[in-house]
């Protein structure tokens, strides 16, 4: 098919997802390791891993050893039959947690563990009122869209009743920030505070990471109105902050716990893990989430390769490593471009801000990006009104340090090239 015909094709027929500039303009032929080639033989250097999942990533052989050979075996099942590599998965992520997250449901996607989460949590407390943070992105689904405050909100009629922000908390004052957010909340709710679903680290609200001692407080507000804390770990966990969960880093345990993305290492997989005593409530009251790829046995299958290599590979340690190595360039660049404000992040989960916010920063982001992708790196840019560009870079856990170094310096280029 020639080129012109391929975006006419495009124009004609696929349905615009994302807004504005909803597609990259090259058409992408195949990817491998730390890169993506287009059809025209262009290399591009992935700092996205995808959609931030392919944490080991493109075509890791293991990955796809185990597609090839569990295809070939048994891909999908009735929902209500159960195979090892589901059982397996269930176990093995257990033993990454605190005991009390001993309980795992398998799904796909990030918003469809959300969703299952929230569903949990209505039924056990018998409430439905669910608090997220301003800056928030859970999903695009019922549930999930309607605790995700960051963007989509506008013009899709009402969403579920009872959702509630309050704000990302900054500055020595946050104390003081929460307890008047929930004030606030606990003059809206109607006595029905079932849920706080929230983000170790807000990725689409621009990599904000709350401030050492936050969550232990936001989990004694929860405490306290018999709520339940859902962490989405959708970007943050499996090692890609340095640690196996974001959470470890915030002296907390959740109630429910998500992840996806990661997890499937850029095949779609999601869990949903909670304590037994929670799963036993939620059984009691009929629990019922059965949907047609839960618990299907190909996805499972590389859930637990992607366990087997992460362990072996010690990629909690390398993610460390190689996020030092990224902040540090990251660093360096800002002090070398007026145009750069805030570095945050951690780990493999790093945020550079364009400094002054507003649209010149957009628009400067907007062309950042584009120079990039000239210059053969793909980055993710979040463009929130009235806080200008934040680029998100989460590289694989698997990229070598050289591909750090280029991609920091094809940003440092694209920078000094567009401001």
């Amino acid at each position: 098919m020639a080129t012109d015909t391929f975006w006419s094709d495009v124009d004609r027929h696929l349905v615009r997802y994302a807004g504005p500039g909803s597609f990259t303009g090259e058409i992408i032929d195949r990817a491998e390791g730390s890169f993506v080639f287009t059809e025209d033989g262009r290399r591009i250097l992935d700092f996205t891993s995808g959609q931030m999942s392919a944490i080991l990533g493109h075509a890791h052989p293991e990955i796809v050893e185990t597609v090839r050979k569990q295809a070939a075996k048994l891909d999908h099942l009735f929902s209500g039959m159960l195979s090892r590599p589901v059982v397996d998965l269930a176990r093995r992520l257990a033993e990454t947690l605190p005991d009390l997250l001993e309980k795992a449901l398998l799904l796909t996607t990030g918003a469809e563990s959300n969703e299952a989460a929230l569903r949990m949590a209505k039924l056990v407390t018998g409430k439905h009122e669910v608090v997220s943070f301003a800056r928030s992105w859970h999903g695009m689904t019922q549930a999930a869209a309607s605790a995700t405050y960051s963007a989509g909100r506008k013009g899709y009629g009402p969403g579920a009743p009872g959702n509630f922000a309050i704000p990302v908390p900054s500055g020595p004052d946050w104390p003081q920030q929460l307890d008047l957010a929930f004030d606030l909340i606990d003059a809206q709710s109607v006595g029905s505070l079932a849920a706080c679903l929230v983000e170790p680290i807000l990725s689409s609200g621009g990599i904000l990471v709350p401030p050492p001692g936050y969550f232990p407080a936001l989990q004694r507000k929860c405490r306290e109105r018999g709520m339940l804390l859902i962490l989405d770990e959708a970007q943050t966990g499996l090692c890609r902050t340095g640690t196996w969960y974001a959470f470890e880093h915030d002296g907390v345990v959740p109630d429910i716990l998500t992840v996806s993305k990661t997890l499937g290492a850029g095949l779609p997989l999601a869990a949903v893990l909670t304590s037994a005593e929670i799963e036993q409530e939620a059984h009691e009251r009929g629990y019922l989430f059965f949907t047609t790829h839960v618990s299907d046995p190909l996805p499972a299958a590389v859930g637990n390769t992607v366990l087997d290599v992460l362990l072996r590979d010690r990629l909690d340690e390398r993610a460390r490593q190689l996020g030092d190595r990224l902040r540090t360039g990251l660093e360096e660049i800002a002090a070398r471009h007026e145009a750069v404000g805030e570095i945050r992040g951690r780990g493999l989960l790093a945020g550079l801000e364009l400094s002054g916010g507003g649209p010149d920063a957009d628009k400067l982001g907007a062309r950042v990006t584009q120079r990039c992708l000239e210059l053969g790196l793909h980055l993710n840019i979040v463009q929130l009104p009235g806080m200008g560009g934040v680029f998100r870079i989460a590289p694989p856990l698997t990229a070598a340090d050289g591909e750090i170094d280029l991609g920091l310096s094809i940003l440092d280029e694209a920078i000094g090239d567009v401001s």
